[in-house]
């Protein structure tokens, strides 16, 4: 009984840790591609969106990059997860729904490898559907220790 104990305790200190590198990878993946977009200059990005007909591409264009950097940076940093993770997980059903969806789930399609290497095709929406959960974990389970928030609580008491 009283192993169990000290297990179920070390278990729980160690869980508490989980969040963390899920932090990392969803806020690093979501600042990547904004920076991406950011690079390759917010004018292609909104030419993209002007094909897909999404209306006032330009502003649209800026907004999803001004998500994509501070959200991402919000989810490292653990500061205002779920009040970021609404426009970031908007993001994400748009790009299903607009985009990835007619590829069917698998976001890696090996169509042929040639002396160049792989080709492949267009991706599904399966890591847009690991970010949507990436996000609802960290929202409904909580960001983890190690987090502004935490804190700007601990600092508050």
């Amino acid at each position: 009984m009283v192993k169990n104990t000290l297990l179920a305790r070390h278990q729980a200190h160690i869980a508490r840790w989980a969040p963390i590198p899920l932090r990392l990878i969803v806020g690093f993946g979501f600042m990547q591609h904004g920076v991406a977009k950011l690079s390759r200059g917010p004018d292609a990005f909104a030419s993209i969106l002007q094909a897909l007909g999404v209306p006032a591409p330009q502003f649209m264009a800026w907004a999803t990059i001004l998500v994509e950097v501070l959200g991402g940076l919000a989810i490292i940093l653990g500061v205002f997860v779920a009040l970021v993770s609404v426009p970031m997980a908007a993001l994400l059903l748009v790009a299903v729904f607009t985009v990835h969806l007619p590829y069917g789930f698998s976001s890696i399609k090996l169509v042929s490898v040639t002396a160049a290497g792989p080709q492949f095709g267009p991706p599904g929406y399966e890591c847009s559907l690991l970010y949507l959960a990436g996000l609802a974990t960290l929202v409904l389970g909580g960001s983890g220790p190690l987090t502004i928030d935490g804190l700007s609580r601990w600092i508050r008491r």
